[in-house]
């Protein structure tokens, strides 16, 4: 049995400018998955940077609320929410409430830095 507490995840800030606690990962874990699982928060006021995946990515909102941008389509988000993201998709979601926007995020097949292309400088918030 594999249980992982989020506090004993190491935290760091990921590519797209959130801050990042890898949860489950096949490359860093003796497990059978496809997937990478991590949680994910933007501070309030913040964007991430725009960024795209050569892979499928489903967001879970826990807390906060903010704003989803895929490609063109921009929709606010809430606890409760998922998010579906298809590969090649430039997407950044920003923090438009008054605590920070937590999330989980789900990467089909798992993350790999090579397939994430992180475009210029955040949005205007």
């Amino acid at each position: 049995m594999l249980i992982r507490k989020l506090n004993a995840c190491d935290e760091f800030v990921a590519g797209d400018g959130t801050l990042l606690r890898e949860l489950l990962h096949p490359d860093k874990h003796p497990l059978a998955l496809r997937y990478s699982l991590a949680h994910a928060i933007v501070p309030v006021g913040q964007t991430s940077y725009p960024h795209s995946l050569k892979t499928s990515e489903v967001y879970y909102i826990l807390s906060g609320t903010g704003e989803m941008h895929i490609d063109d389509e921009s929709q606010r988000v809430e606890p409760g929410d998922t998010i579906y993201i298809p590969p090649d998709a430039e997407q950044f979601i920003y923090n438009s409430g008054t605590e920070p926007l937590v999330f989980i995020c789900i990467v089909d097949p798992a993350w790999r830095q090579e397939d994430e292309t992180v475009y210029g400088d955040r949005p205007p918030s």
